[in-house]
Order: structure tokens, then sequence, then C-alpha cells
């Protein structure tokens, strides 16, 4: 897509910096260089005000990245392309079936109203559950390792869904600030919520996290 935009050397683009290097690599294949904007917390996708503040005369593009199962504010971040003159392109998911994805969001709703300890997704009704990411709160990562280890040792899988952000990798590494992306890493745990998971699964993931409410502040 940024080929045929003719996006190249000398261009920036403005990307998340919480997620996934392809998108950064991509832009970096064409020549252009890659801007690092900070994200909303509650979906993890790009903020259009911190992606108009990364403006400069070199911007031609944004691409969004759709997170978890839920879009990215589309329509404010065309708002930025249009009073910019930039180009706005996005990275969806890999959609499920309906019927996964209902599946997903009765196990998501179950863990809404049974789960202490950590803060659960505020996120709208278009939630697809690709992954129920869930913050540890504490003091930085080591609390949300810490629990990780923990829940794990009781049986349950999860994953951590960005251990470094991209402005801190080699190669793309940036002095930039950003604060929302640096909280997400050092707090955010998907815990699992297939359509395979059993009502038995889900208590155990309940039991588990819940038993190790001591490892935290409270939630908020």
């Amino acid at each position: 897509m940024l080929r045929a935009a003719g996006v190249g050397v000398g261009d920036e683009v403005v990307v998340p910096a919480f997620g996934n290097v392809e998108v950064a690599e991509a832009v970096a294949l064409v020549g252009a260089s890659p801007v690092f904007a900070d994200i909303v917390p509650e979906t993890y996708c790009l903020d259009s005000r911190a992606v108009e503040a990364a403006v400069t005369p070199r911007t031609v593009a944004v691409v969004a990245v759709h997170r978890f199962g839920l879009p990215a504010d589309m329509r404010a971040l065309h708002g930025v392309g249009q009073r910019q003159g930039l180009l706005v392109l996005e990275q969806g998911e890999t959609e499920a079936p309906y019927g996964e994805i209902a599946q997903r969001r009765q196990r998501a709703a179950y863990l809404d109203g049974k789960l202490s300890g950590v803060r659960t997704p505020d996120w709208g009704e278009g939630h697809t559950y690709q992954q129920y990411v869930v913050r540890v709160p504490g003091n930085g990562r080591p609390d949300r390792d810490a629990f990780a280890r923990a829940v794990r040792g009781r049986g349950v899988e999860c994953r951590v869904p960005v251990k470094t952000p991209v402005h801190r990798m080699p190669g793309f590494r940036r002095c930039v600030s950003l604060p929302e992306t640096e909280r997400a890493a050092d707090e955010t745990l998907a815990l699992p919520v297939d359509a395979s998971l059993t009502k038995r699964d889900m208590q155990r993931i309940v039991s588990a996290c819940n038993a190790l409410g001591g490892l935290l502040q409270p939630a908020f």
C-alpha cells in the first residue's frame, strides 16, 4: 500500500510503537522513516491527537493498526488526514466466524464480571476479543511479569501481548515521549477467551487470577 501510494525516500509515516515491528519495517522498506505516536489507553490504537502532534512537513501518511479486536478511531484519524493532507492507511485483523466471536464475547463477559485485582477491558460492544487484554496495575513490568508467572503456575495460559514497544527496539530506537505506550507495555496481559474453553476452564482462570490479588495495588 505504501509503495502504491508513492511513499518513499525522505517521507515520514506515523505509526504506533505499541504492537508488531512489521509496520515500521514496511515503512523502512520503501525508504521512508517511521514516526511513532502514542495510543489511546482504552483501545491500544493510535491517538489522533498524538498523531497530529507528530506531523512534520515531511509527513505523508499514517498507518492505523486495529488492536486486539477493536478498531482504531478511523473517523478521527481521517479528520487528521484531511486537515494535514495525509494518506490514512489501515492494517486490520483476521476476522473469526461470527459464531466464534459470539462465544469469545460470552467468555469475556464472564471474566468481566468475575475478575478482581486486574483492570478488565472497558471497550465497546463492537469488540471481537481477538485477545482479552487486562491491566496488572502496580509499579511496572516486574509486577505484571510476576503475576503472569504465578498464573501460569496455576495452570492458566497467558501471554504478554507487546513485550517491547517498537521505539525501544534496535534499528527503530527513538527518543520520544510515549507515556501510554510505555504504560501499556508494562501492564498488559492477555488471558484466554478461546471458543474451545469450557466453563471449568473459565472458573480456573478466575480462581487463579483472584487468588493473586495480594500481589497488586487495588484495581481502579
